[in-house]
């Protein structure tokens, strides 16, 4: 009994081997790496979409606070006096909420 007990650790645990070195060499074949590099890339272009909106945003902020663009800020961003003499002291500190 204890025999077959250590058979069936030892086939599991080569199973387990055996599928974990597969997946990791399929990640070293040509279509594994494109695949990972993929993603990278898809994550840098969500990156750089938060990043262009943010500034938009902030650019938005700082034009209003200046004076430059006479439109108002959306409802949800408007800026009271303290607001603005504080973007305009700092304008790279914390965002206007």
């Amino acid at each position: 009994m204890r025999r077959l007990f250590w058979v069936g650790v030892g086939a599991a645990i080569g199973v387990l081997v055996v599928r974990k070195a597969s997946a990791t060499a399929r990640q070293y074949t040509p279509q594994g790496l494109a695949d990972g590099l993929a993603s990278w890339g898809d994550g840098l272009r969500e990156l750089a979409t938060a990043v262009r909106d943010g500034m938009e945003q902030r650019e938005d902020e700082l034009r209003f606070a200046l004076g430059i663009d006479t439109e108002t800020l959306p409802e949800d961003r408007q800026l009271d006096a303290d607001g603005i003499h504080a973007l305009l002291d700092d304008p790279a500190g914390p965002r206007a909420r």
